[in-house]
């Protein structure tokens, strides 16, 4: 059973940084933006002062807008439309993402008191733990790390090499 388990959670944990690397990298940046363009401030704070269950069903407001786009995007991917089916994929994806994870900032008190998500949160988390003291997932965590340090190092020497260029041109 060890055999075929470590394979697979090897390719579980190489997707899970995959994806993780994607979309945080184009979502945090959303997140910001978003912030540093709106005030939110009312928002959180009536979001906030929701009870338990109203702040479940506002939880679930993103996923369940945000859920028909991929049926949506495999069928523009299905009709040719191979660039605007992944363009609505990873868009809906990244906008349901960043509201799911500020909601869920917002809302984590509340909603742990709800018996039935608390017991749902816990399982999840467990299987995260688990997941993540796996040989595979230190492994390739590891990789990730390091790809991330040298693609910011390479970054970081790209922008110095066009600041220089900027500022010899001035």
């Amino acid at each position: 059973m060890k055999q075929i388990l470590k394979p697979v959670t090897y390719v579980l944990a190489a997707i899970y940084f995959l994806v993780d690397a994607v979309f945080m990298a184009v979502a945090a940046p959303i997140a910001r933006w978003i912030g540093r363009h709106f005030d939110f401030r009312r928002l959180r704070g009536w979001i906030r002062s929701l009870p338990p269950y109203p702040s479940l069903a506002l939880f679930s407001v993103p996923v369940i807008i945000l859920e028909p786009v991929k049926p949506v995007a495999a069928y523009l991917a299905a009709t040719g439309q191979v660039v605007s089916g992944a363009v609505t994929f990873m868009v809906g994806e990244l906008l349901k993402l960043v509201l799911v994870e500020r909601l869920f900032h917002l809302t984590r008190d509340k909603l742990m008191r709800i018996p039935a998500f608390a017991w749902a949160y816990g399982k999840y988390a467990a299987a995260k733990d688990w997941l993540q003291a796996t040989e595979a997932w230190r492994a390739i965590r590891t990789v990730s790390l390091a790809v991330r340090g040298s693609v910011a190092r390479a970054r970081a020497r790209l922008v110095n090499g066009f600041s220089r260029l900027a500022t010899s041109r001035d």
